[in-house]
């Protein structure tokens, strides 16, 4: 059976220049209400392995009508238990992909993966917690701090046979992309480094990442591995398509099923 992916979409937000995200329904909002905003997709990736179920990126951790976590919601409807996530992988800690780390609920926090070990850089770890940006959100890190199974990992290296990671920078100083394979089939994931598959053809660098430069040049890199390796990549902000291969013609890259 080739690897399980879940996309556990989280909805659509516009963010202003105060990085608050605000939920965005382009079949009722009018983006003109929103001046000065970007508008992005949030979705986190279930993945189940042979022993194991792994979580990549956690959203923004915003809750339902009924006070349920979205992402909770999401993962049952895939047929999961969120007790289950034996691994949280944490590409970076900006607050759109680690909001759902907790379940904060009326300023009560829990752990929203009891069970699971949180997977994270060390720099990246230790540079949240110095961070003035709004970005990042520290009463998260404290209480990670005193109720989660954490495990810091440095550099590039392998978490177990079946996953990998890569510190690249770029978006942050410490932010990392993982690979899951079972030795047939291998998985991508770029978090910000590789957001949305548009960011693949397109050239350009980003006012928003930290070193745009070389974010645009790991796009690159990345694109012709996936190409050469037949990745299925995810994409954390994709709006067109949440996950695809890339094919490379004539040196334009193209992303298919």
């Amino acid at each position: 059976m080739p690897l399980q992916v879940f996309t556990l979409f989280e909805g659509s937000y516009s963010v202003d220049a105060t990085k608050k995200f605000v939920p965005f329904d382009p079949a009722k909002d009018n983006p003109k209400d929103r001046p000065a905003s970007l508008f992005i997709h949030v979705q986190p990736f279930l993945v189940k392995l042979k022993d194991s179920l792994v979580l990549i990126d956690t959203g923004l951790g915003y809750s339902n009508e009924k006070g349920q976590l979205i992402l909770h919601e999401n993962i049952r409807k895939a047929g999961f238990d969120p007790d289950d996530v034996d691994l949280v992988l944490m590409s970076h800690l900006h607050f759109d992909h680690s909001g759902g780390m907790v379940h904060n609920q009326d300023g009560k926090m829990d752990l929203s993966f009891p069970n699971a070990t949180y997977v994270i850089q060390r720099g990246e770890w230790e540079a949240a917690f110095t961070n003035t940006s709004s970005s990042y959100r520290t009463e998260i890190f404290d209480f990670l701090q005193r109720n989660a199974q954490l495990r810091f990992i440095e550099d590039s290296g392998s978490l177990t046979t079946e996953i990998s990671y890569e510190l690249t920078g770029a978006h942050t100083p410490f932010h990392q992309v993982f690979l899951l394979s079972d030795g047939k089939d291998t998985i991508f994931f770029g978090g910000d480094v590789l957001p949305e598959p548009e960011e693949l053809v397109k050239k350009f660098i980003a006012k928003y990442d930290y070193d745009g430069r070389k974010a645009m040049e790991l796009r690159e890199k990345f694109g012709q591995q996936a190409a050469a390796e037949n990745w299925n990549c995810l994409f954390y902000h994709g709006k067109s398509r949440t996950t695809g291969h890339v094919t490379l013609n004539d040196g334009q890259f193209k992303i298919t099923d």
